[in-house]
């Protein structure tokens, strides 16, 4: 089965950090450009990072610019993301998918390969 295996997810305070994973099951992220999204209970899914096929182009979400980091390893067949100084309001299910570039009109049925995602809670 062709998806993404999120993890890294857990319960932290305000102010920590977390780093989560998106493995690629059955195929290779080499030619796809990687966002991360993200649903809070009773909001739209958004956009929270993306990163290019080479991994030269990056860009984030304004409410998380200057905390996360996107990053890929292609041996690792992986793309991580690096949250530091979380907020109660970044407390989401995480996901990731695959389309063809990082461009803002991408829309949706443009994504593919969707996994579970991985729950992130920040609170005391």
């Amino acid at each position: 089965q062709l998806q993404f295996v999120e993890s890294g997810g857990g319960l932290v305070q305000p102010g920590g950090s977390l780093r989560l994973s998106c493995a690629a099951s059955g195929f290779t992220l080499d030619d796809y450009a990687i966002r991360w999204f993200r649903q809070a209970p009773g909001k739209a899914r958004e956009g929270v990072s993306c990163i290019s096929s080479d991994g030269g182009s990056t860009d984030y979400a304004d409410s998380v610019k200057g905390r996360f980091t996107i990053s890929r390893d292609g041996a690792r067949n992986t793309v991580y993301l690096q949250m530091n100084s979380l907020k109660p309001e970044d407390t989401a299910v995480y996901y990731c998918a695959a389309t063809h570039s990082c461009s803002r009109y991408v829309s949706m049925p443009e994504y593919n390969f969707w996994g579970q995602g991985t729950q992130v809670t920040v609170s005391s």
